[in-house]
C-alpha cells in the first residue's frame, strides 16, 4: 500500500506543517493530498497526524511513517544522482551570490551538504557586497541568487524558498523598548541603519515607512555584525530577519519588536538563469536549503 509519493507526501507535510503548502510542493491538489492521506490511515487502522493552528502535529504512527519517509527518500536522491552521473557528466561550478547577508549563518551547513552529495561539483561564494546581485546573473558572474523575489524579467527561474519576519531591533536602552510593536509613526527621527542598498529594496522603507510618509536618516553598513553593533552603540535601529537576530537577543545583546499589528513579512528566493537551473544539481541545492533552514531556523514557513 504503501509508495514512494506517499512517503514523498508525508516529508512534504513535516516540512512545510500546513498540508496547502505541501500539497503545491508534490503539484496535488489540496483536497486530493488529504485524500492521499486519509487512504492511508484508512487502510492501516491509525490516525498519521492533528491540526491545529499551530500546523499538523504527526503521532507516534505518523512519526514511524515519517522516518520511513526520510530513509527512502533519501535512498531514492543518491540512486537518481548515480544514474545522472552515469548518463552525463556533472562536473561544474556553482557560484552564489546574496542579497540577504543575514543568510551566511545558515548557508555555511547547506554548502558542506551540497559538496557531501554532489562532490564532483565546485560551489563557491561570489565576494564582496553586491547591492544588485540579480545583474551578476546576467553577467555570468553568478550561478544563482538567494534573495528577494525579483521584479519581472524573463529568463530567470525563481524558486520559493521561505517566509519570515522582519522585526526592528534596538539598543536595550532605546525610547521604545516598552512598546509591544512599532508602527511608523514611532520612528519618526531615528536613523535606520541598512545594508547599502537601494531603498525600494528595503521591506520597512517600502511596505511601512513610505506609505505613512516617514522618512528615515539612513546610515549603511555591510556586515550584519557591524550593524548590530551600530544599534547597540545607540546610533540607530535597524529592521532585520527574525532568525538572523535571535541569537542576539537571547544573549540580551538587543532587543527586538514587531513591526505593526500583524508584522512585517518578507519572502526569500533562490533565482537562477533558466539554462543554469536547468543543470541537475541545481534543483537539490535548493531543496537543501529548504531542508536545513526548516530544521535551524525558528519563525519561518516554507513556501
Amino acid at each position: 500500500m504503501i509508495e514512494i509519493r506517499h512517503l514523498k507526501s508525508l516529508a512534504a507535510i513535516a516540512d512545510s506543517r500546513k498540508i496547502s503548502t505541501a500539497a503545491e510542493r508534490v503539484h496535488l491538489t489540496q483536497s486530493a493530498l488529504s485524500h492521499q492521506v486519509r487512504a492511508l490511515e484508512s487502510h492501516y487502522g491509525v490516525t498519521l497526524f492533528e491540526r491545529s493552528r499551530q500546523g499538523v502535529k504527526f503521532t507516534p504512527a505518523g512519526e514511524r511513517l515519517l522516518a520511513l519517509a526520510k530513509a527512502v527518500t533519501a535512498a531514492v536522491a543518491e540512486a537518481e544522482r548515480d544514474l545522472i552521473r552515469l548518463k552525463d557528466d556533472t562536473r561544474g561550478e556553482l557560484r552564489i551570490a546574496l542579497e540577504c547577508h543575514t543568510c551566511f549563518d545558515w548557508l555555511m551547513p547547506v554548502m558542506d551538504e551540497f559538496r557531501h552529495r554532489w562532490p564532483e561539483v565546485e560551489v563557491d561564494l561570489v565576494a564582496g557586497f553586491h547591492p544588485n546581485p540579480i545583474d551578476l546573473l546576467a553577467s555570468g558572474k553568478a550561478d544563482l541568487v538567494i534573495g528577494s523575489r525579483p521584479q519581472k524579467r524573463s529568463g530567470f527561474h525563481v524558486a520559493p524558498l521561505f517566509r519570515y519576519e522582519i522585526v526592528v531591533v534596538m539598543a536595550k536602552e532605546h525610547r521604545l523598548r516598552a512598546s509591544r510593536r512599532i508602527d511608523a509613526e514611532d520612528l519618526r527621527g531615528e536613523t535606520l541603519i541598512t545594508y547599502p542598498v537601494p531603498p525600494q529594496r528595503i521591506d520597512l522603507i517600502r511596505e511601512v515607512l513610505e506609505p505613512a510618509g516617514v522618512k528615515l536618516q539612513r546610515r549603511t553598513a555591510e556586515l550584519t555584525i557591524a550593524i548590530l553593533q551600530l544599534v547597540a552603540s545607540r546610533r540607530g535601529v535597524a529592521a532585520l530577519p527574525n532568525w538572523g537576530v535571535k541569537s542576539y537577543v537571547d544573549h540580551d545583546y538587543v532587543l527586538a519588536r514587531r513591526v505593526g499589528k500583524s508584522g512585517l513579512m518578507s519572502e526569500l528566493y533562490a533565482i537562477a538563469n533558466r539554462a543554469d537551473a536547468a543543470r541537475p544539481y541545481m534543483a537539490e541545492f535548493v531543496e537543501i536549503i529548504r531542508h536545513t533552514c526548516a530544521r535551524e531556523l525558528d519563525g519561518i514557513e516554507l513556501l
